[in-house]
């Protein structure tokens, strides 16, 4: 399989990825969200999340953030009413 080597194709996957989690860890991120510890909680899911992202996508393109922008767009912004000391 050729890897991702457009922009867009990866932020696609991104987002994919990032909701994914979110299904699969949505009581407990809402929980570490409000108690400040969502990224350390979650932490193993991420870094499966960030490993998949980087086998199907070019280094290059990878390396421009799109995964951890999909990471806050789709578990931080989208849980927004949670009081958190995030915000």
């Amino acid at each position: 399989m050729a890897l991702i080597d457009t922009d867009d194709a990866a932020r696609r996957l991104a987002r994919a990825i990032a909701s994914d989690i979110y299904t699969y860890e949505r009581e407990n991120i809402a929980k570490e969200l409000a108690e400040d510890r969502l990224f350390e909680a979650i932490a193993e899911r991420l870094e499966e999340g960030r490993a998949l992202f980087a086998s199907r996508v070019h280094p290059s393109i990878a390396a421009r953030g799109h995964f951890e922008r999909a990471l806050v767009d789709r578990l931080v912004f989208m849980l927004g009413d949670i009081p958190s000391p995030m915000w």
